[in-house]
């Protein structure tokens, strides 16, 4: 049975123009299922049609904070019509980015809580991107008490982890087998690994023994070895508690 997963893939990126057939192979061949993560209105819309040609990948559809100014009421409209369709399971990926600041706090503030009345709506859950805006960002998911989701590549320390665990899957991708990553280990240890699951963010953020190469889902193998590393548990026991973890956090159902 495949059990390894990516909760959290951009197979849209241009990264992967030249190759991208045979890197959707590897994914049939090894892994059970990939979620495409929209972050705009066009890779909304690229990740829709993935999820309708392959059957192990799905989609999300959102607007990043850095591409926050494309947000209006038509954009919005597009999503609630958009997130009645079978495959897409989420929202995301939303939120605020206070380290490239793309837009104005309030600009981006404002976007995002109008995309978690989205997820509201449809009863979905989000995903969310939180970059130098942590305490923000926990302010706004705790006004939407009743949404679920994942934080994307968790940047966050235990405490604050502690304070959405709730409600929020903890995304955990190739930094986590970085030399320098200490204080992301150290959060490992102390979270529950069912709360846990393993994303990529390819093309970007590739693990070791591949870093400075292009990223691809497959990678999320070395996440789970180094996290079975650090929990002192069995590989295959990663895999089938992550893979539980990203089917809850997106509602798709057990194997």
């Amino acid at each position: 049975m495949k059990l390894l997963t990516d909760s959290h893939a951009h197979l849209d990126s241009r990264a992967f123009n030249e190759d991208r057939d045979e890197v959707l192979e590897r994914i049939k061949e090894n892994m059970d299922f990939v979620v495409n993560i929209g972050c705009n209105i066009k890779s909304s819309i690229t990740s829709m049609e993935y999820a309708k040609k392959y059957d192990f990948i799905y989609a999300t559809i959102g607007i990043h904070p850095n591409d926050i100014a494309e947000y209006n009421n038509e954009v919005e409209d597009n999503l609630l019509k958009w997130g009645q369709e079978k495959k897409v399971l989420a929202i995301g990926e939303i939120g605020l980015d206070y380290h490239w600041m793309a837009s104005p706090k309030l600009v981006q503030i404002s976007a995002f809580k109008r995309q978690m009345t989205v997820a509201e709506k449809l009863n979905k859950p989000v995903v969310i991107h939180t970059r130098d805006a942590m305490e923000d960002t926990i302010n706004i998911l705790e006004e939407f008490p009743n949404i679920t989701g994942i934080i994307h590549c968790y940047p966050g320390s235990v405490n604050v982890a502690n304070r959405m665990k709730k409600n929020y899957y903890f995304g955990i991708g190739g930094v986590l087998t970085f030399k320098n990553s200490k204080k992301l280990i150290e959060v490992i240890k102390e979270i529950d690994i069912n709360r846990l699951v393993l994303e990529t963010d390819c093309p970007y953020m590739t693990p070791a023994p591949y870093r400075g190469k292009r990223n691809e889902p497959l990678y999320t193998e070395y996440v789970a070895q180094k996290i079975a590393e650090i929990k002192g548990i069995s590989y295959n026991d990663v895999l089938s508690i992550t893979n539980k973890n990203a089917r809850d956090a997106y509602k798709i159902g057990t194997l």
